[in-house]
């Protein structure tokens, strides 16, 4: 069971991509999917293993999601596409309109009765999760496309049954789509007055409860598909005040409290008092995004554990453990400050997270820089934008300039006219006769 979210966003200026709804409104949402999740499949195994993915470089034709699509057909990734069961995407969910979400699946594929099956459990699936929660979930009426989605990478390569979740039937209802005013005030992430920066942290908003509702719905029809026991749907819940938290982080200020604890130290340096920047580039530092969520997931999903620094640092429980950095990923965080002490307390995360490359496969390892199949886009120059303003006088201060002009004008006009008619007299000199002799 794979499911996969975009995490970058572009917008015409590169250092200002927010991408509230757009890519932050779907990944906040599967992690805090992935939280609700954690306990339930830890305390009763589903019969398959649910894969969560967050692709980079999707505005620019789904770089990240081709490059595994491509990695998964050649054997280069740890899942091959055989053993993807089914694809649940996450796209805009933070706008939605009379409280609906709509549920968008390949009407090509569905041609499949063995893929609209399972499309079709795991539509029924969402739909009996959305029970009791304060939102709907319908599919559109008429058959339709997909809409724009890392989804479609996947069915490239062979029909896979897979729903994607957005708030649109059939038009985008984001008005700012990939747009710098994607931001958190029209995702609506606003706080009341007077607020530090401590208190809109935990604060949670109307939205941060509408995304929290979306997760949980996300979590139980997860653990549903997956072949998760009944009984243990009722205790899947996410947790606003994780959401809320992630919304102030990505969309207000990523340099919080929250973030700093989950973090290893050398990596502090890249959170901003500013929302956090989804443009994927060659020079902008495209990391941070893709590393605060590879830390939050790791903190979300994985275990503490009881090790030393330097074994944590050098991926074992043990000095005798050799296998289980083949298993798992350590990373040593910076944890909380205690009360009255500036020094914080570092504590070792074990998960399962790990990062691969998201480079198109035109480039490495085709070399086809003409390929139609998977992305050519590159960044071929950036040069600095200068302009100048001049300010406009009011007008009356250009009505005397004028003047003053004027005025100056016709002085020296006078004067000159003067100067020229008494010329003999005022340049006159006395002047000795012509025949004077010396």
């Amino acid at each position: 069971m794979l499911t996969k979210n975009q995490l970058d966003s572009r917008s015409f200026f590169f250092e200002i991509a927010p991408g509230a709804d757009s890519g932050a409104s779907g990944f906040i949402t599967l992690l805090a999917a992935a939280h609700a999740l954690r306990n339930a499949t830890q305390n009763a195994q589903p019969n398959r293993t649910i894969l969560y993915t967050f692709f980079q470089g999707e505005t620019f034709d789904y770089i990240g999601s081709s490059r595994m699509v491509y990695d998964m057909d050649n054997k280069h990734f740890a899942v091959d596409l055989d053993n993807v069961h089914s694809v649940l995407e996450i796209g805009q969910v933070g706008l939605r309109a009379d409280s609906k979400l709509w549920l968008h699946s390949d009407p090509v594929s569905r041609r499949n009765s063995s893929v609209n099956e399972e499309v079709r459990k795991l539509i029924d699936n969402l739909q009996s999760s959305a029970t009791g929660l304060d939102f709907t979930v319908q599919e559109p009426n008429a058959s339709q496309p997909l809409p724009p989605s890392s989804f479609q990478r996947f069915l490239r390569a062979r029909p896979i049954p897979g729903v994607v979740i957005e708030d649109h039937q059939s038009s985008f209802s984001n008005r700012f789509y990939e747009s710098m005013y994607d931001n958190a005030e029209y995702l609506k992430v606003t706080y009341p007055p007077n607020m530090t920066p401590e208190e809109q942290l935990e604060f949670v908003t109307d939205t941060a409860k509408a995304l929290t509702e979306v997760a949980t719905m996300v979590a139980r029809a997860l653990y549903k598909q997956a072949g998760g026991a009944e009984e243990q749907l009722p205790n899947i819940n996410a947790d606003p005040q994780i959401v809320t938290q992630m919304l102030y982080g990505f969309l207000v200020r990523s340099n919080n409290s929250w973030f700093q604890q989950l973090i290893p130290s050398d990596f502090i340096g890249h959170l901003k008092d500013s929302p956090t920047n989804f443009y994927i580039g060659v020079h902008q530092q495209s990391s941070e995004p893709t590393l605060l969520v590879q830390h939050l997931l790791a903190n979300l999903t994985g275990s503490t554990m009881n090790i030393t620094q330097e074994n944590c640092q050098n991926q074992r429980e043990d000095e005798n453990d050799k296998e289980s950095k083949h298993l798992y990923s350590y990373m040593w965080v910076q944890g909380a400050a205690p009360t009255n002490s500036t020094k914080r307390e570092g504590y070792c995360v074990r998960s399962t997270v790990r990062l691969s490359k998201a480079l198109s496969p035109a480039f490495d390892p085709l070399r086809d820089f003409t390929s139609k199949d998977y992305s050519t886009w590159t960044e071929s120059r950036w040069k600095t934008i200068k302009g100048r303003i001049f300010l406009v006088a009011s007008h009356e201060l250009e009505m005397l300039t004028l003047g003053v002009g004027f005025g100056v004008l016709l002085t020296s006009l006078l004067l000159t006219y003067f100067v020229s008619s008494k010329a003999d007299i005022l340049f006159s000199s006395g002047r000795e006769p012509t025949n004077a002799t010396y």
